[in-house]
């Protein structure tokens, strides 16, 4: 399964994202966005809300059960272990989460969906008991590629989620 998800999303980095695109003039084409690619968007937001919210409750159902974290250069395991020793206890250390500068190509597939998302996220500090001031912000560009799968009820979890910042 690791290398048929290597493969699709090698393809979805290579490939130009798939769009339908409405037929109007010239002036006002737009992109027409599907039920799916809307769907996708959603789950995104949901989890985008999840982590601004600093509360990881109910975000496990956004992601398949074997699913993948990837996070700056480390393996970090299937979401429920990376919510669990990872971002759980880091946004504990957080007084903020926000994110600016958005944007999200999606690419739908039949069953699967490719995203890549780029933003800059800010991080507030708390105070640790050892500092005689709040700490500075953290202020990151970040970028996002995730492989989604619609399951058989219909809804789309994050197979792979990979995701990377520099200053």
């Amino acid at each position: 399964m690791r290398r048929f998800l290597l493969a699709l999303l090698a393809g979805a980095a290579w490939s130009a994202p798939a769009r339908a695109q409405t037929t109007a003039p010239a002036a006002a084409t737009t992109p027409a966005v599907s039920a799916d690619e809307a769907a996708v968007r959603a789950v995104l937001k949901q989890y985008q809300q999840a982590v601004q919210q600093l509360d990881t409750t109910g975000t496990t159902r956004l992601f398949v059960a074997n699913s993948v974290v990837l996070e700056s250069g480390s393996r970090e395991g299937t979401y429920a272990h990376y919510r669990d020793h990872h971002l759980g206890p880091e946004l504990k250390e957080f007084s903020s989460f926000t994110y600016s500068d958005y944007q999200a190509d999606v690419t739908v597939d039949g069953p699967y969906a490719f995203a890549t998302e780029s933003y800059t996220y800010t991080i507030g500090l708390r105070k640790g008991p050892k500092d005689t001031a709040v700490p500075a912000p953290v202020k990151r560009r970040g970028v996002a590629t995730s492989v989604l799968r619609k399951n058989a009820a219909g809804q789309w979890q994050f197979v792979v989620n990979h995701n990377s910042a520099r200053k």
